[in-house]
């Protein structure tokens, strides 16, 4: 009976253990998938990027596919709430070169994750960096 009993108990451990929908961190506390702005300020320090809930965005100038599209501005997405290029610091809304009270707006075609900022009339791109 005791048998049976903890093998019944082993059984429904290990189902939800391995049915858990949590998922699992770096040691950094990030989750692992997108890039992280610690990740990106860590390779290059002028790194033109911000952040939104749950991607960093890069400045594309380098990208000649997202330069070559011809894009109109949309909706406006959001705006820059804060500037900084200590990792530890970026939340949704900082940015790393952009000036706080930038407006940042969604293309009106959609072409991936491309929002476009605007500064002093100048329309700049940034892409989404995605894992997958």
């Amino acid at each position: 009976m005791r048998v049976t009993l903890f093998s019944l108990l082993l059984c429904i451990s290990i189902l939800i253990v391995g049915c858990n929908s949590k998922t699992f961190e770096n040691s950094d506390g990030s989750d692992k998938g997108n890039p992280v702005a610690k990740e990106i300020l860590s390779e290059n320090k002028d790194a033109d990027i911000f952040a939104t809930i749950n991607v960093v965005y890069r400045k594309a100038e380098s990208v000649s596919w997202v330069e070559d599209l011809e894009l109109s501005l949309g909706d406006e997405y959001f705006e820059i709430t804060k500037q900084s290029t200590n990792p530890k610091e970026f939340e949704s809304g900082t940015a790393s070169k952009l000036p706080i009270g930038t407006k940042v707006y969604s293309p009106v075609e959609k072409h991936g994750r491309i929002l476009i900022a605007v500064v002093d009339g100048e329309q700049i791109r940034y892409l989404g960096l995605v894992e997958g």
